[in-house]
Order: structure tokens, then C-alpha cells, then sequence
């Protein structure tokens, strides 16, 4: 699968004279090795709903699954935006970033195949799952995975203070 490409801009309000734009392949390496994402989904009366997750970065998109009656899932079933967040929690250096999209269900077979490889790579053996009707199966019971293509995402460069953001192109379904 071919990268979507952002566009790249410094926002010089938030950031330092001297400091230039995050580029995207850095923010896209942060988003690959980071082990824990919040995710903030909305609920249906319209108050916000965080969490920590798990997340994997497979062809151009956040991935994470949860149970069928969690709180995120349930979410998701009225209003499909989210953001999920990682970073560190310094102030003196790190890079944070932010990614807003929409979350889509995924539940080809292959694809979860692909994911759950994915998972156990990066998370370890504890974080096996089987793939089967088109959800995750493992000790706990099925979970629900979704994809989230970034639509927007910022940077927020610590130290050097830089705050960078992608916009990038909209994808198209066949």
C-alpha cells in the first residue's frame, strides 16, 4: 500500500524562531514504536470519553481493538471521530503526537491476520490473538479491531518547542 503523503506546516504561533517543522516520516516512526495510546472517543450525549490502549501502526493507520460492550465501542457505534494521543509526559524533550480521524471497523480475516501479527511483534506473546469471524478471539473473549487513518495530526516538538501539523489527503473507498 502506497503512503499517503501529508502536508506539512510549522504553526510559528507555538514554536520557537529558529525551529522548522517536524517531518512526517518522524512523527509516523514515533507513532510505530509507541507502546500506549489514549484514545478519545465521544459518547452519545456528547461528553468526551478517554482512555489508555494498545495500538499498532500497520499501512498508514492506527489500529486497536476492545470488547464489544466497552465503553470506546460503544462510542464508536453512534460517532465514528476519535483522536488517539501518545507522548511522554516531559516537558524538556519528547515529540507528542496527535492524530484525528474516523475509526472503521475491520473484519476481513486477512487483515486481522495481519493485525494480530502485528500485535504480538510489538507487544509479545501476551498479546496473541486468533483471528475468527471477523473480530480478535483470546482468553478474555472477541474483540473488535478498528482502523484509524489520520485525517489531521499534530506534533508538539518539547524542548525546542515546535508544533507541526499534517493534513492529509482524503482517502477514497472502492
Amino acid at each position: 500500500m502506497a503512503a499517503r503523503e501529508p502536508v506539512t506546516e510549522l504553526d510559528e504561533r507555538y514554536s520557537m524562531a529558529d525551529v522548522a517543522a517536524t517531518p512526517w516520516p518522524t512523527a509516523r516512526e514515533h507513532l510505530e514504536r509507541a507502546e500506549l495510546f489514549w484514545l478519545t472517543t465521544v459518547r452519545p450525549e456528547g461528553r468526551p470519553h478517554v482512555t489508555p490502549l494498545l495500538a499498532v501502526w500497520v499501512d498508514d493507520a492506527l489500529h486497536f481493538c476492545t470488547g464489544p460492550e466497552e465503553r470506546k465501542a460503544k462510542n464508536l457505534r453512534t460517532n465514528t471521530h476519535c483522536v488517539l494521543t501518545t507522548g511522554c509526559n516531559s516537558l524538556g524533550d519528547g515529540l507528542d503526537v496527535v492524530v484525528e480521524g474516523d475509526a472503521a471497523q475491520v473484519t476481513d480475516d486477512a487483515a486481522l491476520r495481519k493485525l494480530a501479527t502485528a500485535y504480538e511483534t510489538k507487544y509479545g506473546k501476551e498479546w496473541h490473538f486468533d483471528v475468527r469471524d471477523g473480530a480478535f478471539r483470546h482468553d478474555a473473549g472477541r474483540a473488535l479491531v478498528f482502523r484509524v487513518a489520520p485525517a489531521t495530526a499534530f506534533g508538539f516538538a518539547k524542548g525546542r518547542y515546535g508544533q507541526t501539523r499534517w493534513r492529509f489527503p482524503a482517502t477514497t473507498t472502492g
